[in-house]
């Protein structure tokens, strides 16, 4: 029996570290490491060493890597000079981005931000231009902040399951 427990209990670690490393946007990799320590908590009882902190702090850190890939696009374009207009474009764009994944996740910010800027704030098509790329920077940024997360909620998961 004992032996059953530590391939579920590699398996599931497993689990999470593949979701840490994932990139599919329908389903986030840190859905993933969460269900892993949730499937980990109810399957095995009052034998497993996962406390209902471990599933609290991973998802705060999932809300935290969620909050920061919407709203970097929007700091990307207002820290390249955008107004609230491209700010509302990046967001906007990065809503309707989701549908056209992977591209869309990239170029939904960016052709956002560069069209409120040009059509609503009236802005030259350089400067409009300018606020749609710092959009996209920020976008990538976000999702390497995003990823980042996931690599210390899978690290501290297999710790959480191993060590503590």
């Amino acid at each position: 029996m004992a032996a059953g427990k530590w391939h579920l209990d590699c398996h599931l670690a497993s689990d999470a570290h593949w979701g840490g490393r994932t990139l599919l946007p329908v389903i986030p990799g840190q859905i993933l490491i969460i269900v892993a320590a949730g499937a980990h908590w109810w399957v095995k009882g009052a034998d497993s060493n996962l406390g209902w902190w471990t599933i609290a702090i991973l998802v705060v850190l999932f809300a935290i890597s969620q909050t920061m890939e919407y709203v970097s696009g929007a700091v990307g374009s207002k820290y390249f000079g955008g107004s609230k207009w491209g700010i509302g474009g990046a967001i906007l764009g990065g809503l309707v981005g989701l549908f056209f994944a992977p591209f869309g996740l990239l170029l939904g910010p960016l052709i956002g931000a560069f069209v409120f800027e040009w059509f609503f704030a009236k802005k030259e098509i350089e400067e409009a231009a300018r606020s749609g790329v710092g959009s996209a920077i920020g976008t990538v940024m976000g999702m390497g902040i995003k990823i980042g997360i996931a690599v210390a909620m899978a690290g501290y998961l297999i710790v959480d399951l191993f060590w503590i």
